[in-house]
């Protein structure tokens, strides 16, 4: 089950279009959807959770609490919707194919992917593309 929950004044267009895409995509790589929380927020709300959980203090575009068991994908992924925002503005995309790129991005992650390395960061970058084609379809 993929929920959507909003800590600020942003809700996603056709939620259900989302979470059906969300859901073509975790079957595709060979995993089985659990449940998925999808908390959408500000800089300010998810910089306090990347200095709380992660020790970090930068700001970032999501975080991700990993609760896959087996094959059943499950977590929760924090989405600061100022930081896609600015993204779409710097690499020249139009914000909802960003959002989207980072709405899947956590799901893959959850599916093994990583991106520490730039091979992984292009396994992960052709895996995004190819999930970002199941949306329009």
């Amino acid at each position: 089950m993929i929920v959507f929950n909003y800590e600020i004044d942003y809700k996603i267009e056709n939620e259900t279009k989302v979470q059906e895409w969300i859901s073509r995509c975790i079957e595709k790589n060979g995993f089985e959807e659990g449940e998925l929380n999808y908390i959408f927020c500000d800089d300010v709300y998810l910089h306090k959770l990347n200095i709380e959980f992660l020790q970090h203090d930068t700001l970032t575009d999501i975080i991700s609490f990993d609760y896959t068991l087996g094959k059943l994908i499950s977590g929760d992924i924090f989405i600061s919707i100022d930081r896609v925002k600015e993204n779409s503005k710097d690499f020249d995309q139009v914000f909802e194919i960003e959002l989207n790129r980072v709405i899947i991005h956590g799901i893959l992650h959850y599916c093994g992917l990583k991106d520490k390395s730039d091979s992984e960061k292009t396994a992960m970058r052709n895996a995004e593309n190819d999930c970002l084609e199941l949306f329009t379809n």
